[in-house]
């Protein structure tokens, strides 16, 4: 996602220099949480994020793209060569109103896009290009290439095997087609992969999912309009993100259909800008993008530095094979399950292919990273793990300076998107997180209520406090989703062969029509 961060404080360089007893007196009460849940949560976050021996590529990052590898080749290369039909479905072209459902493709992409576009894109790029040069932004591409298979394999699956009520709503995600699908195979296990699935996408939704985005967008907020606390932030966020969500899906659906377009278009436009003014670079900057991938250009780890960062920015960007969208996606209104995993192989596409190309290009163009005159290789920092840059910036700043050389007041447009897309994020996994929720705890109005007030109440605490070791613990927890996902659905693979081929068949045939709107 956009959320991995290591926002830990060095509090023993602190308890080196003072006694227990002053240690205690001084810390505030954000380091002493922070002390105690790292403690308690420490191992679990080493774990998931552990790197390979002898290197720093983490294991969760090979995890994504091996899986997301195996489903390009097993289903064909679906996202090539069902890329126009994805387009048409998304157009409503296909849709037949009478299918069951709550929300129109276009929403589904919506929400689900509102829930991996966030920070990531943003201030994670800029943490890749940094460390890995241009050459990571390849890298980043072809990873986000290949995820457009995983969202299609985990969303298709969502929509097979939700669970449709009465009333017209749908319950449905990984937690669903773990336990009626595993089912179905007669294969033992899927209840207790669906249990943790749905802790660990609860935990997701109450940290990574709410608590940081509220925490940035305080951050950002405060660092143009002036200091001031933080909890204020929280609560008008928390107020403003409960009117939407106490409407479910419907209503968060209707705004991320509108919020999601005009960020797109704020950052992409802007972004657009910065390329118009520097048009006779882009030849240039694609120049480096390739030659970095391969050659490394002598940034920090050169060609397996630049893989590596590319790797796990898209990894971490768009979530493909985390089952969070296929949550998102089980409420589309449709009858055929391949047509949301069609749908959903376009989020990839948008999320890591356009919006975090954009952010490198600017960065690239901006020649906010020091090449060496003579070599024309890139200029490591003094700690020799990144490529130095002017002023010293990096992360969000980095990006900031890249655009303010061109646009002197694009902090200002970067705050707005800071603050949409931290408000499509809450939104979109508040809805992850209650369906997580009631599938623990049960359906209904009393339950429902209860998870959408504790998600509130976290995000004035996010907002309020510095709580590093809870969103890293958070962060995990969302990654863990995606060990229990991917496992699934290594198993459920061959059944969404098996709608693959049906699908396709009768769309060949003409069976499969589309609608007058």
């Amino acid at each position: 996602m956009k959320t991995y961060q290591k926002l830990g404080l060095p509090l023993a360089a602190l308890a080196s220099t003072v006694t227990p007893a002053m240690a205690q007196e001084a810390l505030s009460l954000d380091d002493r949480v922070n002390a105690a849940f790292a403690t308690f949560t420490g191992p679990f976050v080493s774990l998931i994020f552990a790197p390979f021996p002898g290197t720093n590529f983490p294991w969760i990052v090979m995890w994504l793209v091996v899986a997301a590898t195996i489903f390009t080749f097993y289903f064909a290369f679906v996202q090539l060569r069902f890329f126009s039909h994805a387009i048409a479905l998304v157009k409503g072209d296909y849709s037949d109103p009478n299918d069951a459902g709550e929300v129109s493709h276009f929403q589904a992409l919506a929400t689900a896009l509102s829930g991996t576009v966030g920070l990531g894109n943003i201030a994670g790029v800029a943490v890749a290009v940094g460390i890995g040069g241009p050459g990571a932004t390849f890298w980043m591409i072809l990873a986000g290439l290949l995820g457009m298979a995983s969202k299609f394999t985990e969303c298709t699956l969502g929509v097979k095997y939700r669970n449709e009520y009465e009333d017209g709503t749908v319950s449905g995600g990984p937690m669903y087609y773990m336990s009626k699908g595993f089912k179905e195979l007669g294969l033992p296990g899927g209840k207790v992969l669906a249990v943790l699935f749905s802790i660990f996408c609860i935990l997701g939704a109450l940290g990574g999912g709410n608590m940081f985005q509220a925490n940035q967008a305080h951050a950002q907020i405060s660092g143009i309009v002036g200091d001031y606390p933080g909890w204020i932030t929280g609560v008008i966020f928390a107020a403003v993100v409960f009117a939407v969500i106490v409407g479910g899906i419907k209503s968060i659906a209707t705004v991320t259909e509108k919020v999601v377009p005009f960020m797109g278009i704020l950052y992409v436009g802007a972004s657009l800008v910065i390329l118009a003014v520097n048009y006779n670079l882009i030849g240039w900057a694609f120049g480096q993008i390739f030659a970095g991938a391969f050659t490394g250009l002598g940034v920090a780890g050169g060609f397996v530095g630049a893989l590596i960062q590319g790797f796990k920015r898209a990894a971490f960007s768009n979530e493909a094979g985390v089952g969070s969208a296929a949550i998102a996606h089980s409420a589309m209104r449709t009858n055929e399950p391949i047509t949301e995993g069609f749908v959903s192989l376009l989020e990839p596409l948008i999320d890591t292919v356009v919006i975090c190309t954009m952010t490198a290009l600017v960065i690239i163009i901006s020649q906010q990273l020091i090449i060496d005159q003579e070599t024309g290789t890139y200029v490591l920092n003094e700690a020799g793990t990144a490529i130095a840059t002017i002023g010293d910036t990096s992360g969000v700043a980095l990006t900031s300076a890249a655009f303010g050389s061109a646009i002197s007041w694009f902090p200002y447009v970067l705050a707005i998107a800071v603050v949409l897309f931290a408000f499509s994020t809450m939104i979109s996994w508040s809805y992850y997180g209650l369906k997580a929720w009631t599938y623990l705890f049960g359906e209904g109005q009393t339950s429902e209520l209860v998870f959408k007030v504790i998600f509130c109440i976290f995000i004035v605490i996010g907002a309020a406090a510095s709580l590093g070791p809870v969103i890293d613990f958070s962060d995990a927890a969302i990654f863990a989703m995606a060990v229990v996902n991917i496992t699934a659905l290594y198993f459920l693979m061959r059944l969404v062969r098996v709608e693959l081929k049906s699908y396709s068949a009768r769309l060949a045939s003409g069976e499969i029509r589309k609608f007058v709107h």
